[in-house]
């Protein structure tokens, strides 16, 4: 065998389009560290995104609320894992639970639904030859019995996607600025300034890795300058912009 051969393999994480509207199916493989580090690290920091998941690995299910600020996951579950990512505001549906209750946590799906249907569920998914398949048609099922999301929330989401204020957004979906922050808690966990930022941070990292240049982003995504852009990384992910992109 040649010494410079490398065996292909699976990426370690992987993700495609859900057939639920707006939501992304996502899988980790468990990876083994090589640098010197603990075994059974998960992965790379999560970044805040407004988004909820619905997490598998093998015995548990679990939801991942909304983000504040960077998450690292530790090595006490080495994976795989599979999750379903679902659109800003549209989970607290499913789930039952205001986004707001969540915040910042990671919780045992048997904490929100009943235990001996979470431990049937549990099991289906471990034995399914697929689990990130049997975890979308689970979501499926809750999104099918559940109310409907409020219908507000893909305006706003765009909106403040857009660029425009809170102020401007409240007027656009046709709210009083406490209503809009009132039902942005339940819908997204956090108020509309904050979503606001993390919306605009993951403009700017989605434009700084197809290759526009920091400066260009910056000005693109609404920030005073790059260092303006350089600070809100470094607060939302504790690294440097540069580490982030290439990471």
């Amino acid at each position: 065998m040649p010494p410079e051969y490398v065996p292909e393999r699976a990426p370690a994480y992987a993700e495609r389009a859900s057939r639920l509207p707006g939501a992304v199916v996502w899988t980790r493989r468990a990876v083994g560290r090589t640098d010197g580090g603990a075994a059974g690290d998960t992965g790379p920091t999560v970044l805040p995104d407004g988004c909820m998941d619905l997490l598998w690995t093998e015995g548990r299910l679990l939801v991942a609320g909304p983000d504040t600020r960077a998450y690292r996951p530790g090595p006490g579950l080495p994976g795989p894992w599979a999750g379903v990512r679902f659109y800003p505001g549209t989970a607290p549906a499913l789930l039952g639970v205001p986004a707001h209750e969540l915040r910042d946590r990671r919780v045992d799906l048997a904490d929100l639904r009943p235990g001996a249907e979470v431990r049937r569920l549990t099991g289906r998914i471990d034995a399914a030859p697929d689990p990130a398949a049997a975890l979308e048609e689970l979501a499926l099922r809750l999104a099918a019995d559940a109310e409907p999301a409020d219908p507000l929330v893909r305006a706003v989401v765009a909106a403040l996607a857009a660029g425009r204020s809170v102020t401007a957004t409240a007027e656009r979906v046709g709210l009083g600025e406490r209503q809009l922050h009132r039902r942005s808690l339940a819908a997204f966990g956090y108020e509309p300034k904050t979503l606001a930022r993390i919306l605009r941070l993951q403009r700017a990292l989605a434009l700084a890795r197809s290759g526009v240049p920091f400066a260009e982003t910056a000005a693109r995504t609404g920030y005073a300058d790059q260092a303006h852009l350089a600070r809100d990384v470094r607060e939302s992910a504790g690294m440097t912009l540069t580490a982030l992109v290439r990471g």
